[in-house]
């Protein structure tokens, strides 16, 4: 009877220290698969791409990570195929040793990899996060069938990529501003060409077409001060002349801004920030912590929320560029007050609508269903760049944050925030209405 109960002692302890194994070993590729993210957007930022295409370098970096995850759980989650536009995959090798997140970690690197200018930068983040994994104690063998299945992910969707118009955009034609009253110009300080005037070709993976949540039009151009123009502008104007300590920390902390022109006398330099979608893409990390997600709803969380703002992205800027409105500081200092000055620098592309507006609202409605729609969390996201964590009680009221932060930064009318926040919502309705991630 002692050698019995010896024997059961033993065998729990053994089966006690398994489950730890196990678990230990989620929760490292856990972190493993949000310092590979973090990794991706160190890169984004050094290598200054716009909002517009840092959406696509991370929808599609998660697209293979998601899709890599859930050959291992096939029969819980729900692959994208066959939901995302023109998305078809071919069944990969999958062998015992492969492990779950060091398989999606890697086919988020490869892809990332393919679609940034600083490979090399990639590639060394990288190395660093393959010498964690063999110090956590993988073996070889399992190292190596991993990366091939996650290789193997990726040659997919960069394939898949490759039919999405982004190259035919690369050949068109600089794009010329309108000569027309009331038409978007370059701005101060740097009078940088316009941004992406052809991103509404891009196709959505979601959407029907760029076109499917297009705008009403924002009010009608005039320099009278009777109009609703004027008016809008000079709540722009007064709002920028009256601010809050508080507003103006909004302002600064959603700026976003992934190129800031310094100006010094005669010399010039500039400063890398994070675009829109990485500060979100940032949030959905710390969440996804904060909650102790598990892996597959963690990238869910990432997957999700990287559509909902690719193609909230392609659905504004076909707006921006239709529209074509004048930015506020142009406007403000030809018919109102030469000398002010936005607190925020106005980038390069046409005001209407809000940009952040449209994908932080997006982003939200994601999120909300991910997570939850009551989810407080503090977002330190901005920390690195001189600003306080801030505490936000849900996704809903950060995203409006963010739009009504253009209002106080002086780049945006208040009509491109509020109707961009409807076109978000639109979106966002779309992801979750059309794409199941659980079976």
């Amino acid at each position: 009877m002692k050698n019995i109960r010896l024997i059961l002692v033993l065998l729990s302890s053994i089966c006690s220290q398994q489950s730890f194994g196990k678990d230990t070993r989620e929760a490292f590729e856990r972190g493993l698969f949000h310092r590979a993210q973090d990794a991706l957007t160190r890169v984004i930022v050094s290598d200054i791409f716009s909002p517009p295409v840092a959406s696509r370098i991370y929808v599609y970096a998660h697209v293979a990570a998601y899709e890599t995850l859930i050959q291992f759980k096939p029969t819980a989650y729900q692959s994208m195929a066959g939901q995302l536009r023109e998305l078809s995959l071919n069944p990969v090798q999958k062998t015992p040793h492969a492990q779950a997140g060091l398989a999606a970690t890697e086919a988020l690197l490869v892809v990332g990899r393919n679609l940034v200018f600083s490979e090399q930068a990639l590639e060394e983040e990288a190395a660093l996060l393959w010498k964690q994994v063999q110090q956590q104690g993988y073996t070889t063998e399992e190292i190596r069938a991993s990366k091939v299945l996650g290789q193997q992910m990726a040659q997919q969707i960069m394939a898949w990529a490759s039919t999405d118009q982004y190259k035919q955009t690369r050949s068109l034609r600089r794009y010329t501003p309108l000569k027309k009253e009331g038409s978007w110009l370059p701005t101060p300080p740097g009078y940088l060409p316009a941004v992406e005037p052809y991103w509404g070709r891009i196709k959505p993976m979601v959407l029907d077409s760029a076109s499917q949540y297009q705008l009403s039009a924002p009010p009608a151009y005039s320099i009278s001060p009777e109009s609703a123009f004027y008016r809008s502008a000079q709540e722009v104007l007064q709002s920028g002349l009256h601010l809050t300590e508080e507003q103006r920390l909004i302002a600064n902390y959603w700026d976003c801004n992934p190129f800031f022109l310094h100006t010094q006398g005669h010399m010039n330099f500039g400063s890398k920030k994070l675009s829109p979608n990485g500060h979100w893409m940032s949030i959905v990390g710390q969440v996804a912590r904060q909650r102790n997600a598990d892996l597959y709803h963690t990238s869910a969380a990432y997957v999700l929320t990287a559509l909902a703002m690719f193609d909230g992205f392609i659905t504004c800027w076909q707006d921006k560029y239709v529209y074509n409105v004048i930015r506020p500081e142009t406007y403000i200092n030809a018919h109102i007050n030469e000398s002010w000055k936005p607190i925020l620098q106005t980038p390069p592309f046409p005001e209407y609508p809000s940009g952040h507006s449209v994908i932080s609202s997006a982003a939200a409605v994601v999120l909300n269903q991910v997570f939850g729609s009551q989810i407080a969390f503090n977002d330190s996201t901005e920390v690195p760049y001189g600003l306080p964590v801030r505490h936000f009680t849900s996704f809903t009221q950060a995203a409006q944050e963010a739009a009504i932060s253009r209002l106080y930064g002086g780049i945006h009318y208040r009509e491109a925030i509020e109707n961009g926040q409807q076109q978000g919502l639109a979106v966002g309705q779309a992801v979750l209405s059309k794409i199941k991630w659980k079976k």
